[in-house]
């Protein structure tokens, strides 16, 4: 289907690409949505979130404003096919966003983001809303592929991670690496190998500034912080001052960033009516010490299908909300039906989500939340499956691709409720448990086509 269509029901809408000009009069008659997705955030980096030295104190009144879901998780333990599972709603195994051998897209990495997917910023424009994308990108770097051809009315950012740089690879001994860390602002090139110290101070600018430049229409915006994921900067007002150290610095700034989108919101009078999500593309990359964050009370972290790895901090924020702590389950794949449900949009019939709408909690923060399964892939594998509060583990394989993936011969299920960190098995206690989630997951694998890699294509000459 051509991307400048939308099947949504049974209408035949078209995509809107004007942005409003600073002169006419702002009225949102629906919600605006901003999601600030972070790099690498490990459960344990915010203060409202157990960090004993890193303080937050933005993020924690965040957090006590809004609602605090304590049992979040993201659709990857690892960033492109975890953004593209927050942007389509579906698991990267139906559309080819995953790889076997290659985790990530790269700077030769062939093809990204197929066009035959809907964005949730696609979706939105059938609705009247603008959009744009302020950060990292991560989703492939061909025309086609960026932002602007996916829905985004705006981009500036990076269209890879921080450290697929040139400078950077070269401070690490690696003289032969030939790609630059390029700054895009539409689909023009307009810096290159910048000073990262300056990083988040750069996006929170274009974010502020897009936020007061926006007027009649309801907006998407899609804050994608490069930051903290290694290697980690923070700018000069920053650097230093932190108890957690040089990563501390950067989580902090992160702090006074967000502080900086929710004053401009109330500023133009208009946070009653925009919804705010917080929240990381997965766990902390953990091999890089005290350079990385930490999972706090969770086992392992990125790239990992224990729960460092998927389940990240997560505040949601708006006048619509209401405040709370939640402990039952969400997902970055909840958010595309959340979002179109509170715009009035119809998910396209043609496509099957694994997402559904958390709206009912949002309301109601002592609600039971509609998800209450959700499956651990890592490439085209499910590794767990957690229903309720028990996990069943039936493979198992170290972090970062070291190792051989290993079939476990008697599935280990954790209590999650009682042990988040996974380190007591109790299926000898639970067998009716692992025999009803064991078959769970065997009805979820039939369900699913598994669609070829996208990543694991051959490099680009």
């Amino acid at each position: 289907m051509d991307k400048k269509t939308l099947m949504v029901g049974a209408c035949m809408l078209p995509l809107l690409t004007s942005i409003p000009t600073p002169t006419q009069a702002r009225k949102n008659d629906k919600p605006n949505f901003i999601v600030i997705y972070c790099d690498d955030m490990g459960y344990g980096d915010l203060s409202c979130f157990g960090n004993p030295t890193i303080k937050t104190p933005n993020l924690d009144r965040m957090a006590q404003e809004g609602q605090k879901w304590s049992s979040f998780y993201v659709g990857s333990p690892v960033s492109s096919p975890s953004r593209a599972c927050l942007l389509t709603g579906r698991l990267g195994v139906r559309n080819g966003m995953y790889g076997n051998r290659r985790e990530v897209l790269h700077p030769n990495s062939p093809k990204g983001l197929p066009q035959s997917e809907y964005t949730v910023a696609e979706l939105l424009k059938t609705a009247g809303y603008q959009t744009a994308c302020i950060g990292k990108w991560h989703l492939g770097h061909h025309l086609e592929e960026m932002p602007r051809q996916n829905g985004f009315d705006h981009f500036y950012g990076f269209p890879f991670s921080n450290d697929m740089s040139r400078h950077e690879q070269e401070l690490l001994g690696n003289r032969n690496y030939p790609y630059e860390y390029l700054v895009y602002e539409q689909e023009q090139i307009i810096d290159r190998e910048i000073d990262q110290n300056d990083i988040t101070r750069r996006v929170t600018s274009q974010a502020v500034d897009y936020i007061k430049s926006t007027h009649h229409k309801p907006f998407f915006l899609l804050l994608t912080h490069p930051m903290p994921h290694v290697p980690v900067y923070a700018s000069d007002q920053f650097k230093g001052t932190s108890d957690g150290g040089k990563y501390g610095d950067v989580i902090e700034e992160l702090d006074w960033s967000t502080d900086q989108i929710l004053e401009t919101l109330k500023q133009e009078g208009i946070d009653k009516n925009t919804l705010v999500v917080f929240t990381s593309d997965n766990g902390p990359w953990l091999i890089y010490k005290q350079q990385a964050g930490t999972a706090g009370p969770l086992r392992d972290g990125k790239n990992s299908h224990f729960e460092g790895g998927f389940r990240v901090p997560c505040i949601i924020w708006g006048g619509m909300v209401d405040p709370g702590h939640v402990t039952e389950m969400g997902s970055t794949l909840d958010l595309l039906p959340t979002f179109c449900e509170m715009a009035g949009v119809d998910l396209p019939t043609d496509h099957e989500y694994d997402g559904t709408s958390l709206l009912g909690v949002l309301k109601d923060s002592k609600a039971h939340s509609p998800r209450t399964e959700f499956f651990f892939y890592r490439g085209e594998n499910v590794y767990a499956v957690r229903k309720d509060n028990f996990k069943l583990h039936v493979l198992y394989k170290p972090a970062y691709n070291r190792g051989q993936m290993q079939v476990l011969e008697k599935p280990v299920l954790y209590d999650l409720n009682s042990d988040p960190g996974e380190h007591y098995d109790v299926a000898d206690s639970h067998p009716e448990v692992v025999k009803e989630l064991g078959e769970l997951l065997r009805r979820h694998r039939e369900s699913v086509k598994i669609a070829e890699s996208i990543f694991d294509l051959p490099a680009a000459k």
